[in-house]
């Protein structure tokens, strides 16, 4: 009993201390519930600032979903699909009329002729004819003046210089309908590739270069001498030059490398037909600028 009553007796400073500790609690508790932490300055936004900054945000939004629309670019309507024609608002018999005016060899020069062969209305003419880009040569003048001044300018230039397609320049391509000046430097920049077009079917091969343009191209301008080219040995290249090659990429680079590792080198071109998955069709081509001598 002594030892249990040991643990509850104090002495006098021990109960000092008791008495000054609650104290000092009780004054914390009443400043807590007293006095005010909040801060001073209390943030007052009224009606019309609320509404202020809705408009703010309000128009932030609309230019977001501004940018985000698809733009439209210009284009030339002598090549318009139907898909993008319907997308436009164009009807179906007026969609027709324009590819029944294409097939016949035909084009139009201006949104006044576009709106006489397809019918298509004022108003919707003027939503996308400022999208129509014609060619360079397509004068502002009316339909019929144009188009004659335009094909006597366009035989003229295609007189001068209408044999080898190795020697043709981008001014004589941009002369035929339908080639602008990014076309044309496309088929100068594939024919440097391939150090000259050694057949009439290369061209075809020219990216986003459609196959009615290229006809016409060959219409004027033929392979009438073929280039000299610049060959490597299959036996002594290095990876990084047979990758290089015109019709060969690194999947077939690969393969190449591996069969010839397995056989030491190759006795003749044939061989690469034996190779796994070797693209038969394209080894005209790719025989163009190898050689295993």
């Amino acid at each position: 009993m002594n030892y249990f009553k040991s643990h509850f007796w104090y002495n006098k400073s021990q109960r000092n201390g008791i008495l000054f500790l609650i104290f000092i609690i009780l004054v914390l508790q009443i400043i807590y519930v007293y006095v005010d932490f909040s801060p001073a300055d209390n943030l007052q936004v009224s009606l019309i600032d609320m509404d202020k900054y809705q408009n703010q945000i309000d128009s932030l939004k609309r230019i977001k979903n501004k940018n985000r629309e698809s733009k439209i670019f210009t284009f030339n309507p002598n090549y318009l699909s139907d898909f993008k024609a319907y997308q436009f608002g164009m009807k179906v018999k007026e969609i027709d009329r324009l590819f029944a005016y294409r097939e016949k060899d035909k084009f139009v020069n201006s949104a006044s002729e576009f709106q006489k062969v397809t019918g298509v209305s004022d108003s919707l003419l003027q939503v996308i004819s400022p999208y129509f880009k014609f060619p360079e040569w397509v004068k502002e003048k009316p339909f019929k003046k144009s188009y004659n001044i335009s094909n006597t300018k366009k035989e003229s230039m295609l007189n001068k210089q209408k044999q080898d397609l190795n020697l043709v320049t981008s001014d004589d391509l941009k002369a035929i309908n339908g080639i602008g000046e990014k076309l044309s430097k496309r088929i100068i920049s594939y024919r440097s590739m391939l150090q000259g077009f050694s057949t009439n079917e290369q061209l075809y091969e020219v990216y986003y270069l459609q196959k009615d343009i290229a006809d016409k191209i060959l219409q004027h301008f033929q392979v009438m001498n073929k280039p000299k080219i610049k060959k490597v040995n299959i036996n002594q290249a290095t990876f990084k030059e047979i990758l290089h090659l015109p019709y060969i990429d690194y999947a077939l680079t690969k393969k190449l490398f591996q069969y010839r590792n397995e056989i030491g080198e190759f006795s003749t071109l044939q061989e690469l037909k034996k190779i796994d998955s070797f693209p038969l069709e394209k080894y005209d081509r790719i025989a163009l600028y190898l050689t295993a001598d």
